[in-house]
């Protein structure tokens, strides 16, 4: 929250499609001192047009590839008209690399979500006063995390499946199970939720939701086993306490990564970004 933030201009390495809607290219921005890849999509057109940033879900960074994990939002979304800059994060595909121990906090992802913003201001076909954040899963997490970081700094946000707002809830649901040496590096650093429970709670987007002015659209499905429910009804009731404009659209039987359903969400998600980035 105290930061400066610092990035660079977005650099166009290759041109990877032109779909006659929209331009699709390879990508890098610098985040901080860390040079960051991603896919900027381009719609055909002068311009100025609203931007949206897009922030993964999890996916093992020894096998991620650029773009990967939101590609069918990067094509509904530049085909509606906006411009699209899908982050890949630090240490994730042809970005510079981090250290293991960095992963697990998430806040790295978070800076290079935020100055994703601020190099598409830099972008002369991007409308800088109109810029939206959309994350999936982990990326749902990382995008709550920049609205309590950076309040102001996008006008809107749409969370798809996310992880809980509660760190802790994360850390028992993923990293223990899945990643224990990640588990064991953390608390050896910072000690246990018990030990170091404040620790924690600073990690936790809940902790700062009164810092929140965004609206907010969460969609969730029922049978979704890998971040339940549950976490988003109780993020929209604490988001809701401290006044923040949030809706949580519920899909019945839908699973983590939304299938007979998605169509519907996305028409939701581009009537939302065109209400609340519109003049």
């Amino acid at each position: 929250m105290a930061e400066t933030y610092d990035a660079g201009p977005i650099r166009r390495t290759r041109l990877v499609v032109d779909t006659g809607a929209y331009r699709r290219f390879e990508a890098t921005y610098r985040s901080g001192r860390v040079r960051v890849s991603g896919i900027l999509l381009v719609p055909r057109g002068a311009g100025p047009f609203p931007a949206v940033v897009l922030n993964h879900g999890y996916i093992d960074p020894a096998v991620y590839v650029s773009g990967q994990g939101l590609a069918r939002e990067q094509d509904a979304l530049a085909r509606a008209g906006f411009v699209v800059l899908h982050t890949d994060y630090r240490g994730h595909a042809g970005s510079d690399p981090i250290p293991n121990s960095d992963r697990e906090t998430r806040l790295g992802y978070t800076r290079d979500a935020i100055n994703a913003v601020l190099a598409l201001r830099q972008e002369q076909r991007v409308d800088p006063t109109r810029i939206a954040m959309l994350g999936r899963s982990m990326g749902g997490g990382i995008t709550y995390n920049v609205l309590v970081a950076q309040p102001g700094l996008v006008k809107a946000a749409v969370v798809y499946a996310p992880v809980s707002s509660r760190f802790e809830d994360n850390l028992r649901q993923f990293v223990i199970p899945g990643r224990p040496e990640a588990a064991r590096r953390l608390f050896a650093r910072h000690g246990t939720p018990r030990e170091s429970p404040e620790f924690y709670a600073g990690l936790s987007p809940r902790s700062y939701f009164d810092r929140i002015t965004e609206p907010v659209l969460i969609h969730h499905g029922t049978s979704d086993d890998s971040c339940p429910i549950a976490w988003s009804r109780a993020t929209r009731r604490l988001l809701r306490a401290e006044g923040v404009d949030v809706r949580l659209r519920i899909y019945p039987g839908e699973e983590h990564a939304f299938g007979p359903q998605w169509a519907l969400s996305m028409r939701r998600t581009i009537g939302f970004l065109r209400r609340q980035l519109a003049g």
